[in-house]
């Protein structure tokens, strides 16, 4: 759990998008900007061009990713981002903030501020030298001002205030126990939206206990999940739900969105013939249950025959198959809490696939 190679973990999680009507979505949610937010789980690219080692603009990632390029993404092919963004008939993938000479068409849509290895704490993106969110927010300030070079100042508000912030993030700050009470989620979320946002999608942690980084760690590849390790998500989860509950009651105008990643992962492992998978315990890169992640999933890996079979790409992040059911699963989750205004209890997910 103190290997600090877990630090790049994907909370994987957020949020993703699914059709329910044929094109209906767009009109109904009103999103025309994306704006992404978090750790390895949504960094598209920001990390290329760091300092850092923590980065997977190397072979074998993105071998399922258009034009099979490596692009910084942890996964074999696209992010939940990217499939939100398409989905909603936005663009087709989103550009890294720190991608040079961007587009007015690209910054008017959405970018992403996220970096693997990134937490709410400081402290956990200071060991890699990545950006935390604290940074990521004050890039939320540079973005604005781009903004209103393109557009005036008006049209820049609007355009912040009826974006959809996707905030994927926390499981390198779990890592480090700090997840006893999501403060500091609170306070990044307070920072946004004093910034302009009011649109947030926040995600919850995944199942850590089944990543198998962490089961590898422990010496429970074959057994099972770390069950102790589950409940601390479970109870995480809980706190932050009630958080946001309570927190959009103080922030006027807003509207904040729990987004559930344990249950549909939980489901896939459970479950995996139902869903495509024929392993869930290890990844596809290298052993797939110890140190394979980032600059030690490299070229040189052995790999296996067919990453769309694996749920993990490397020892803790998902791969484009497994993100493509998280992405149906969660959308259910947005129309009926963000459109229908329901509660958690009000409705029943549909198995997507």
């Amino acid at each position: 759990m103190q290997t600090p190679l877990l630090l790049f973990l994907a909370t994987l999680q957020l949020f993703q998008i699914n059709t329910i009507t044929c094109n209906g979505d767009k009109d109904l949610l009103n999103i025309t900007t994306v704006l992404v937010f978090g750790d390895s789980s949504v960094d598209t690219g920001n990390n290329n061009y760091l300092t850092t080692f923590v980065k997977a603009n190397h072979n074998p990632y993105g071998q399922n990713f258009p034009g099979q390029v490596p692009t910084g993404r942890f996964s074999d092919g696209k992010l939940v981002p990217d499939l939100l963004v398409s989905t909603l008939g936005i663009k087709e993938t989103i550009p890294p903030f720190l991608q040079p000479n961007l587009s007015r068409f690209e910054l008017i849509s959405g970018v992403n501020f996220a970096s693997a290895g990134a937490g709410y704490d400081d402290f956990t993106g200071s060991i890699f030298d990545v950006i935390p969110l604290s940074q990521q927010s004050g890039y939320l300030r540079q973005y604005f001002e781009k903004l209103v070079s393109l557009v005036g100042e008006e049209e820049a508000r609007i355009i912040i205030s009826r974006a959809l912030a996707l905030i994927s993030a926390g499981t390198n700050d779990f890592l480090f126990n700090y997840y006893t009470m999501p403060i500091r989620e609170l306070h990044f979320l307070q920072e946004l939206y004093s910034l302009g946002l009011r649109i947030m999608v926040v995600t919850g942690l995944p199942p850590i206990g089944c990543l198998p980084f962490q089961r590898a760690l422990a010496r429970e590849v074959i057994n099972g999940c770390l069950q102790n390790q589950n409940q601390d998500s479970i109870l995480y989860n809980d706190k932050l739900k009630k958080l946001l509950q309570n927190t959009q009651k103080d922030l006027q105008g807003s509207r904040l969105v729990y987004s559930d990643i344990y249950k549909p992962i939980m489901k896939m492992i459970d479950n995996p013939q139902k869903y495509g998978f024929v392993e869930t315990r290890r990844g596809c890169c290298g052993t797939g249950i110890f140190l394979e992640a980032g600059p030690l999933c490299t070229a040189t890996a052995s790999m296996c025959s067919n990453s769309s079979k694996y749920l993990f790409f490397d020892s803790v992040h998902p791969g484009q198959e497994a993100y493509q059911f998280i992405f149906k699963y969660s959308y259910q989750t947005l129309v009926q809490r963000y459109l229908k205004n329901s509660t958690e209890e009000d409705y029943h997910i549909h198995d997507p696939k």
